[in-house]
């Protein structure tokens, strides 16, 4: 189906469903909430990863940390105290604390082996999370009669390398790329260098940048990384890899938006008319 075709279905179609694309801090978040509540339903899939197929792991995680207090470690052994993550659709730092980062321990870094089974115990949840949307599709119109859903994907879709997912999700929303302008992207890089994050690396991308870092800084090995230094230094290196992994998903399943024109719609009719725009 042609892009002025898909658009076109979107807009008559009496129900709307949608799902954004693209990376962390672009604003898909912040569309979402300006749509208006009593008719769009929203779905996050980091929310979904964190609450439902992470949530054993983060728990598991926060109380052998906890393990390691001997104070704490007595209050849960004779069960004075309970250890449960709170994570919401806006903190979601309890699923960034158990990614965490590859480095050295006492920095707060994670072991190389560690960090990479979260890496795919969190592409595999957020392959689940994703599939997710269509039964939440569904359930927001059965139970809460939501005529509109709007899917909020992880910066990491991207990552996924699963077509039949981005296929799906093409074929059942309309799957929308915010591709941020060259000086979104500057924000988006200046705000990760104050405030860095732990993200989803995938695995040969992930050797290949530890590799390109320990011989920039005559480190003998990752165990050498100091953790936040290294998300810092590898954040602008991995929205230049995904940049390319974004743009072949919206050609061939979905369509593109710039970001910061979604940004400063004001409100659904102002959003409607951007993907009207988006046929020429």
């Amino acid at each position: 189906m042609d892009k002025a075709t898909l658009i076109d279905s979107f807009l008559n179609a009496p129900d709307k469903h949608i799902s954004l694309m693209g990376m962390s801090g672009v604003g898909k978040t912040h569309l979402s909430k300006k749509l208006p509540r009593e008719r769009w339903f929203h779905y996050s899939i980091d929310y979904r990863i964190g609450t439902r197929y992470l949530d054993e792991e983060i728990n598991d995680f926060f109380k052998l940390e906890a393990m390691k207090s001997d104070v704490l470690r007595k209050l849960l052994y004779n069960h004075s105290i309970s250890i449960k993550s709170n994570l919401t659709f806006d903190n979601l730092q309890p699923l960034s604390i158990y990614l965490g980062m590859v480095g050295a321990l006492e920095k707060g870094g994670a072991l190389l082996e560690d960090f990479l089974e979260r890496l795919e115990k969190h592409r595999i949840a957020e392959i689940n999370a994703s599939y997710d949307v269509l039964d939440f599709m569904t359930r927001a119109k059965r139970i809460y009669q939501y005529p509109n859903f709007i899917a909020d994907l992880s910066g990491s879709f991207c990552e996924l390398g699963d077509d039949d997912l981005s296929k799906t999700l093409g074929e059942e929303t309309l799957l929308i790329y915010l591709k941020a302008s060259d000086r979104m992207q500057e924000k988006v890089i200046e705000r990760a260098q104050t405030h860095p994050k732990p993200l989803y690396y995938q695995a040969p991308f992930l050797m290949d940048v530890i590799k390109q870092y320990c011989e920039a800084n005559n480190l003998a090995s990752e165990r050498e990384i100091d953790p936040s230094a290294f998300a810092i230094w590898v954040f602008p290196r991995l929205i230049e890899h995904r940049l390319s992994l974004y743009e072949s998903i919206a050609e061939r399943f979905g369509i593109t938006l710039c970001a910061e024109e979604v940004y400063f719609a004001r409100d659904e009719a102002d959003f409607f008319n951007l993907i009207e725009k988006a046929k020429q």
